[in-house]
Formats: structure tokens, C-alpha cells, sequence
């Protein structure tokens, strides 16, 4: 054998081994690949929006805009329907029938019960004052109706749609989570606190620093038992769901108002005003935040669904801001015609 050859035998393992320890080392980059803007979804009209929601099997994105709810079709983004003559709208809930949602009515004062075949209202029920964050509690078949400006809790049964409970809390409720088995936790705003409830003797159990200021959105990773609250400087929190322990204040964007969890791929989501969307990995130390994806300014609030790894957001153009007066020193610029969109982010 010549010398060349002895070399050229020597060297082909090591290149060989050089090849798979590259391949071994991008594997987990590959499991992480970035996710990115993949459509607009143009809904155009006038007026606001809070929170939206998907129904997966349904395969249907209900989203909460002025006095209606938009419904759209989560593979195609066209419009399948809306639920008219509201006042204010918040957020959607859903039973666990697949038969009946719910809306809160921040400007009625009530939560709306419509069929969610036909969008058709059912009942009008009377809750407290500007009801905003709402969810469904499956164990004890309520609905939880946050009331911003009365500071409580509104308690539905699900079977009778009467309100069973009115619960005062320590102060402004945002975005609520359940486990499913009976715990209700809700972001108190200006307290910059989390209040723990049990849903089948409808009472406070837990007080806990949200461990951020002024926490709005909320996600809820049930299995690790770790709750998510988006704050105000750019801060989530990650907090022991069992002992109100702070485990970390990764960060995010600035202006957050939703938040989103991911169980198949261990990330928490976090959609802010500025126009970021954070990615954070929640199975890794220290859980860094791994991706800072530019969406559009005001796109604030969110929606994951798990089924196709998608987030949706909502997201405006605007006017310039109003002058300042007397009964309204703090005014909101007006946002501009036909410029509300859904913007759909995926792998």
C-alpha cells in the first residue's frame, strides 16, 4: 500500500465521524426550526378586538372584534359566520359538549350563549361589570366570567345558565386558566398578583406574586404544572401551579396581552403590542427564549392551536392618537378601515 493510500484510509473514518457528529449536533436545531409568518387573513371592518379562540375540531377561529365575533375557517381563513348585536365583546368559551360557546360581553355587562352550529344566540345572561377574561371549568360544568371593573367573578351553571356564584376578588381580573379538575387561576392585574379558586366550593384557596408587573395573559402548561402570566418590562413569569414558587421571568416582547402553551414541543408563546411574538423553551434550563419573531405592531393577542403547531394573531393598523381631554386623558388612537387581519404564524 503506498503511503498516499495509508492517508487516504486513515482519513475517511475520521471524515466520516466529523459527518455524523455534525448531523447529531443540528438534530435538536432541526426540532427547533423557527417559526415564521405564513399568511394575512384580511377581516377588514371597523372598531377593536380582545381575545380569539380555536375550536379544533371544528376547525373554526372565533375571534372577538367590537360588537361581534368573527368565525372563520382555521384552514382557509375565510369567513364562515359572525354572532351580531353585541355590545363590547371580550372572550370565548367553549363546553366540553361541543355544543354551546360563550362570549363576554364587556359592554352589556353579560355572557352571551350562543349554539355553536348555527352562531345563533341562546341566552343573554346577566354577569358583573365588564366581563373580560372567560373560560369553562369541565369538572364542575361552570362558566367563569372575570369582571373588570367590579373586581369579581361571575359563576354560570352550564345546565341551567343561571349564575350560581358571585365571587369578589382582591382586585382587576384579566386572563384566566383551569386544570380541569376543579382549580381556577386568574392574573389580577393591578395587584400584580395570581389568585388561586376552587370551583366546587366557588372560593379564593391561593394569593401568589405573579412574580411580574401587571400580568394580563395567561398560559397553563397542566401536566408540569406551571403557569405562564405575560407581564409589562418585557417579563414573563413561570410559576409552580401547586406552590405559587417563581421559577423563572424570561423575556418577551413589550405590550404583551396573550399567551400560548405548546405540550408537544415544551414552548410557551407570548404575543406583545410592539410586534414581537416570543418563543420560549420551557425544557430547557433557565428556559431561554429562543425566538423573537416580528409579526406587526398592535398584534397583542393570540390563539394556539396545538392540532397544526399554528398561532394566530390579531393585529390593526391605526390613526394618530386624539388629544387629551378631561374625561378621557389617556385616549387610544383610532383604528383605521378595513385594516383588521388575522396573522397566521406556523413552522
Amino acid at each position: 500500500m503506498t503511503m498516499l493510500r495509508a492517508l487516504r484510509f486513515a482519513v475517511l473514518p475520521l471524515f466520516a465521524a466529523t459527518l455524523l457528529i455534525a448531523f447529531f449536533a443540528a438534530a435538536p436545531l432541526a426540532a427547533q426550526q423557527p417559526y415564521k409568518v405564513i399568511d394575512h387573513w384580511k377581516i377588514g371592518g371597523d372598531g377593536g378586538w380582545d381575545y380569539l379562540l380555536a375550536d379544533l375540531p371544528a376547525h373554526r377561529l372565533y375571534v372577538t372584534h367590537g360588537p361581534r365575533v368573527e368565525v372563520l375557517d382555521t384552514a382557509s381563513g375565510k369567513p364562515v359566520g359572525a354572532i351580531t348585536g353585541l355590545h363590547g365583546t371580550h372572550g370565548i368559551a367553549f363546553d366540553t359538549a361541543g355544543k354551546v360557546g360563550y362570549v363576554s360581553d364587556g359592554g352589556g355587562n353579560a355572557v352571551i350563549v350562543f349554539d355553536r352550529a348555527t352562531l345563533a344566540t341562546i341566552a343573554t345572561i346577566p354577569a358583573g361589570t365588564n366581563p373580560d377574561g372567560i373560560i369553562f371549568e369541565p369538572a364542575t360544568q361552570t362558566v367563569w366570567a372575570f369582571n373588570g371593573r367590579s373586581k369579581d367573578a361571575t359563576v354560570i351553571d352550564a345546565a341551567t345558565q343561571k349564575v350560581v356564584a358571585t365571587i369578589p376578588l382582591p382586585g382587576k381580573p384579566e386572563f384566566p386558566a383551569v386544570d380541569g379538575k376543579g382549580t381556577v387561576f386568574v392574573n389580577i392585574e393591578d395587584k400584580s398578583e395570581i389568585v388561586r379558586l376552587n370551583a366546587f366550593h366557588k372560593m379564593i384557596t391561593a394569593t401568589w406574586p405573579s412574580g411580574c408587573e401587571s400580568p394580563s395573559g395567561l398560559a397553563f402548561d397542566v401536566a408540569g404544572h406551571r403557569l405562564f402570566p405575560v407581564c409589562d418590562g418585557k417579563k414573563m413569569s413561570v410559576i409552580d401551579s401547586l406552590t405559587g414558587k417563581l421559577l423563572a421571568n424570561p423575556a418577551i416582547g413589550d405590550g404583551p396581552d396573550a399567551a400560548g402553551w405548546s405540550a408537544a414541543h415544551s414552548l410557551a408563546f407570548a404575543s406583545s403590542g410592539d410586534g414581537l411574538l416570543s418563543v420560549i423553551d420551557a425544557s430547557a434550563p433557565g428556559y431561554p427564549t429562543i425566538q423573537s419573531l416580528p409579526t406587526q405592531r398592535s398584534a397583542r393577542t393570540m390563539a394556539y392551536d396545538p392540532g397544526a403547531d399554528r398561532i394566530y394573531l390579531t393585529a390593526a393598523e391605526f390613526g394618530p392618537r386624539p388629544a387629551p381631554t378631561p374625561e378621557n386623558p389617556r385616549p387610544r388612537p383610532t383604528v383605521l378601515p378595513d385594516s383588521f387581519q388575522i396573522i397566521v404564524v406556523g413552522r
